[in-house]
């Protein structure tokens, strides 16, 4: 199927985007978390390989198809990894029916005016070409803000969305993820300068420049409808941010037209020592609730 096809799907389709994305700093926790300790490998292949194991499982679980799951967002080396024999996107796209998305990012850079940008991208462009070749749709790319800093905020999306019309130029479609840490005293004014800062740059988008977001569940409900409704965004999806899945399902429903794109909340509950019966059935309710809170708003 064409891009156009997939982009119909993650504009209209019901259900969630799956974050199967962890990165080095995060695969020793999730992979604790999944009941493997960091004695169970001596080196980062070794925990690189054993985080694929765990995403190939849940890839491969028969709840994880396009009819709740309409996306699903890849570590790079997943994407050069094999699911069942095929490449993870090829597989994702062709026997699930799941939207295939890049994390592209390189890190976070130290905290200046409370917030933390993205390290800088040299080779984003070589990245977005093999990203195109494996059959990508798109990308995502996290930066984060810890304070309500005007300053800081502007700053942090005027990067998101600079980097975001390089990866429109390769055909990509990018998903702007300027994450706002749930614990930080000044939630509700630092979402309130965010909406502000991404309107402006989604106004200054050309009719042809489209992009995804990615943003942590607002104090406020429906926070951020005007950016749900923004022609130039395909859709709107948030983030559990440490939220428990309970919690982040509860928050997700009050805000309309945005769906789930849980990471942690999506695995809770999933374990290496589960039979395949329990793990199947631990995903599928797992799938479920993210898919009804998903479609609750």
């Amino acid at each position: 199927m064409s891009k156009e096809s997939q982009a119909d799907l993650i504009r209209a389709g019901k259900g969630f985007v799956a974050a199967l994305d962890q990165s080095g700093g995060s695969t020793p926790k999730a992979l604790g978390l999944y009941g493997v300790s960091e004695d169970a490998y001596s080196n980062d292949d070794e925990m690189f390989g054993l985080i694929h194991q765990m995403r190939a499982r849940i890839a491969q679980a028969p709840a994880f198809t396009g009819e709740k799951v309409v996306g699903a967002i890849l570590f790079e080396k997943t994407m050069d990894s094999e699911i069942a024999g095929k490449p993870s996107a090829t597989f994702l796209w062709e026997d699930r029916g799941v939207v295939p998305f890049l994390k592209v990012d390189k890190g976070l850079a130290d905290t200046t005016d409370g917030v933390r940008l993205m390290n800088p991208m040299p080779e984003l462009d070589a990245l977005l070409d093999k990203a195109n070749a494996a059959g990508i749709f798109g990308t995502k790319m996290r930066s984060v803000i810890d304070a309500a800093n005007a300053a800081g905020i502007k700053a942090n999306v005027a990067q998101q969305f600079d980097v975001a019309k390089q990866i429109i130029a390769k055909g990509l479609t990018p998903i702007v993820e300027p994450e706002v840490t749930i614990s930080i005293a000044d939630k509700t004014a630092a979402e309130d300068i965010l909406r502000d800062e991404i309107l402006a740059q989604l106004n200054a988008l050309n009719d042809d420049q489209n992009v995804m977001l990615k943003l942590t569940l607002p104090n406020t409900a429906n926070q951020y409808q005007a950016l749900v409704d923004h022609p130039r965004v395909l859709r709107v999806v948030a983030l559990s941010g440490g939220y428990s899945r309970e919690q982040a399902n509860d928050m997700l429903c009050q805000n309309n037209g945005i769906i789930a794109s849980f990471s942690r909340a999506l695995t809770e509950g999933l374990s290496a020592q589960q039979s395949e019966a329990e793990f199947n059935d631990a995903i599928a309710g797992t799938i479920q609730s993210i898919y009804d809170a998903s479609c609750a708003g």
